[in-house]
């Protein structure tokens, strides 16, 4: 993921939260994340992703919030941070131009998270 990111940006800053949380744990990772978010500086995007849900209907999304994006899969991880610093707008990702050319059906935060990560922080709208 940070190669992909850092491909499309490369002096984008990377920063790991964690890798700490159980496997598949949707609700430790969105209480670490909603602890953790505000002590970054304004505009941070936050790229999350735990997701036992690959290959589900859930959805690539994107929370603008007063001060933070949260991208990642519409299944809870984002929500409580998001919603604790108050959601501005939530966006379903679907422009595939944005994602790996091949998207494999197990690595989302790869092929399609990182780089629309990497696209949002090189300022890229749409």
């Amino acid at each position: 993921m940070k190669g992909v990111i850092l491909g499309i940006n490369p002096l984008c800053t990377l920063i790991d939260i964690s890798h700490e949380v159980k496997p598949h744990d949707i609700r430790e990772g969105a209480l670490i994340l909603a602890n953790a978010y505000s002590y970054f500086p304004k505009g941070t995007i936050h790229l999350a992703v735990v997701d036992p849900g690959v290959e589900s209907p859930r959805k690539p999304i994107l929370f603008v919030t007063k001060n933070y994006f949260f991208l990642g899969p519409d299944n809870g991880l984002l929500s409580l941070a998001a919603e604790k610093d108050g959601v501005k707008k939530a966006i379903v990702l679907s422009n595939r131009s944005f994602f790996r050319p091949s998207v494999s059906t197990t690595f989302h935060g790869r092929d399609i998270f990182a780089p629309i990560a990497g696209h949002l922080s090189a300022g890229t709208k749409s």
